[in-house]
């Protein structure tokens, strides 16, 4: 089976010269769910930002079997969708239904096949009828579901979520673990709630330090309480 994702050598240093990333190799299949966990400042996010060209650093990133480089980028997008950690880095419209519909505008779907899409993505995140709200009048639960709606609605084949449950009550991180399982996209999930990783996931990728310190099992490597606590996740 080929790989949806594969990354070699793939490194990145910020202006400061303060190396983020260093010699990262990861390679998942279609259909696989994989949690990404690691402490502040292990390199999670930057690690993310790579797969769309958000940030851009040396090694190779195939997606979906596309070379990311710049004559790629929209492609590439349309195959990675990024949901960030704080959903209102990613709602910015008057309405639930512009910020879900705004992506297929821009790609120049038609109007009714828009309004389709939005509807169904909508509903399958669990927020039909709320086409009209402002997005700054939901709850943080709602909020990350919209965002999630968002990303959704352009059928990516890989799903990239950025710390997923972070300021959620328990009812909503627990619907939102729900809607997760339930999803059969590709999934990277940069996260500090092991539990919920334990949930969604089957795979786990130890970040420490811009390295992968180690990548198998989730069951095995949680039960692992050495490694856990040597980087910085017990």
């Amino acid at each position: 089976m080929e790989p949806i994702l594969e990354m070699q050598h793939v490194s990145f240093s910020y202006p400061d010269a303060k190396k983020v990333l260093q010699d990262i190799n990861l390679r998942m299949l279609p259909g696989e769910k994989v949690a990404l966990a690691g402490m502040n400042g292990s390199g999670k996010s930057t690690l993310l930002q790579q797969l769309n060209g958000v940030l851009q650093g040396q090694g190779k990133i195939v997606v979906g079997g596309i070379r990311l480089h710049p004559d790629a980028i929209g492609m590439i997008r349309a195959q990675v969708g990024l949901v960030f950690q704080d959903p209102d880095d990613q709602l910015f419209s008057p309405t639930v239904y512009e910020d879900v519909a705004f992506g297929l505008v821009y790609q120049g779907m038609p109007p009714d096949e828009i309004r389709l899409r939005v509807t169904e993505t909508l509903e399958l995140v669990g927020m039909a009828g709320c086409e009209e709200r402002m997005p700054y009048h939901l709850s943080g639960g709602e909020k990350k579901r919209v965002a999630l709606a968002t990303v959704l609605c352009m059928c990516p084949e890989l799903l990239v979520l950025d710390e997923p449950t972070a300021g959620l009550d328990p009812r909503g991180r627990r619907e939102l673990i729900c809607l997760l399982r339930s999803l059969p996209q590709t999934m990277l999930i940069a996260t500090h709630d092991l539990e919920m990783a334990r949930q969604v996931a089957s795979r786990l990728v130890v970040l420490d330090g811009g390295q992968i310190v180690a990548d198998g099992a989730i069951e095995a490597l949680l039960s692992d309480p050495d490694l856990l606590l040597a980087h910085g996740l017990a």
